[in-house]
């Protein structure tokens, strides 16, 4: 196919100070990516007040509710990494092509997971407890989200499509405007409308197809750098097969953490289910340290990508600089908070005084990783921005699974559950050692050769 006339103005990831530019584009995604998370915890805490068990049935839940995510921006990861290193070609052909081929893999993936939840929702629940009232509601929960998972999955599509563009701040309002339904729908469908568990489900669908409705109508009419079309389209081989060449990767590392929190649940839950309560509620909590990162993250995407179809090196060192420091910033950050105020983060899900007594060691302890986690998912997304997904996904892989969970199993031996918690400062050290020995190897091969062309 014939690309399109080189278009004369300067897309300005290739232009803008790094700084400002980094500022502009992550600022907006890491504000929605709060809102995110707060609607998440509030789901939490409204699920909270109608029993343990209902808490458990969503902390349980939480594997499949992350599969989607992980599908989804996984995709949008190969996507952004495409579509922005073909506008810093000039290539906008391609860069329309990617754009439409995206949005079509996540219809495709909505539908897989509709049908693998109408099936197989009760059975999930059956391996992990056989407490009825956990059961009950956690089916019910997963099979709404997933047979309506079109919202999330056509949302994060064309949310990945503006902030290629560097169109941050729609990105933001799409987000903002699904968690604000979320969060107003909650108590109304759990409390008034007396739904319980599903009536949180039933929220969390509806926030997520108004942010798919709203994200289509910003790149319809704001997104001018692409267009959007499905007029006469087919699917493109080759298109699909350069977003899976970093997405499957990005898929399977983000995936490693439904298959990680599945693991340790069963592990938790040999001690107590309030355990698992506590660990549902830890990864609630983190998310308000860990998305601001990934909405840097998100930010520094594209900049990378953009600069190194651009050759420009200079550019692509300064961002991952900037962003390390940022995320070790926050990082540093979210673990005092953890540190001294455990009781009161537990005191907003109506912990009791056993859950208290588990979960304050537990945060405190868990927290210890944040300093050093920075510095990974910077130079995870880095390697994705290149198209090494591969080097992300081992990181991950040793992290999560290959050191995570023996550590935590070895652990559990002991029979004293404060112990478990150790595992992730224990893998977040070996995620650093290597994280730090694959970035030498990508400045070698790719950033180097741009240095001395220059």
């Amino acid at each position: 196919m014939q690309e399109r006339e080189q278009k004369p103005q300067e897309n300005k990831m290739g232009v803008l100070p790094i700084n400002k530019l980094l500022v502009n584009m992550s600022v907006p995604i890491m504000l929605s990516m709060l809102v995110q998370a707060l609607y998440n915890v509030v789901d939490s805490i409204f699920v909270s007040r109608v029993s343990e068990d209902a808490l458990n049935a969503v902390s349980l839940a939480f594997p499949v509710q992350n599969l989607m995510i992980a599908v989804a921006t996984g995709t949008g990861v190969g996507i952004n990494a495409l579509l922005s290193k073909s506008l810093g070609e000039k290539r906008f052909e391609r860069a329309n092509l990617a754009a439409s081929n995206g949005v079509f893999l996540g219809v495709c993936s909505a539908a897989v997971f509709a049908a693998l939840g109408a099936l197989f929702s009760r059975t999930f629940f059956l391996v992990q407890t056989d407490v009825a009232e956990i059961v009950e509601g956690g089916t019910a929960y997963i099979q709404v989200c997933t047979i309506c998972s079109f919202g999330i999955f056509i949302a994060i599509s064309v949310e990945r499509l503006l902030q290629a563009t560097g169109r941050t701040i729609y990105s933001m309002v799409t987000q903002m405007v699904g968690a604000v339904i979320n969060i107003i729908f909650d108590p109304i469908f759990i409390f008034v409308f007396d739904m319980g568990v599903v009536g949180a489900a039933w929220a969390t669908v509806l926030g997520q197809i108004a942010g798919a409705a709203l994200g289509v109508w910003f790149n319809a009419k704001k997104n001018t750098e692409i267009t959007l079309s499905f007029k006469g389209f087919r699917p493109d081989r080759d298109i699909i097969g350069r977003i899976y060449s970093v997405g499957i990767p990005s898929i399977i590392m983000a995936s490693i953490g439904s298959v990680m929190t599945f693991g340790l649940n069963k592990i938790l839950i040999g001690f107590t289910t309030t355990a698992t309560a506590v660990f549902g509620v830890y990864f609630k909590l983190q998310s308000f340290v860990f998305m601001p990162v990934f909405g840097l993250n998100n930010g520094m995407v594209p900049i990378v990508a953009y600069n190194f179809g651009a050759r420009k090196p200079d550019r692509m060192l300064k961002t991952v600089k900037l962003g390390i420091c940022y995320a070790t910033g926050i990082m540093l950050l979210g673990a005092a908070i953890f540190q001294l105020a455990p009781n009161v983060l537990l005191g907003f899900f109506e912990a009791s005084d056993y859950m208290l007594e588990i979960g304050v060691p537990a945060l405190r302890i868990i927290s210890f990783h944040f300093v050093l986690a920075g510095f990974g998912i910077v130079c995870s997304s880095f390697f994705q921005s290149l198209g090494h997904g591969v080097l992300s996904l081992i990181i991950s892989l040793v992290r999560q699974l290959i050191v995570l969970l023996p550590a935590a199993w070895l652990l559990s031996l002991t029979g004293r559950l404060e112990l478990v918690w150790w595992a992730f400062p224990v893998a977040e050290t070996c995620s650093v050692i290597l994280s730090a020995v694959f970035l030498m190897y990508a400045h070698r091969k790719e950033i180097k050769p741009m240095l001395e062309e220059a």
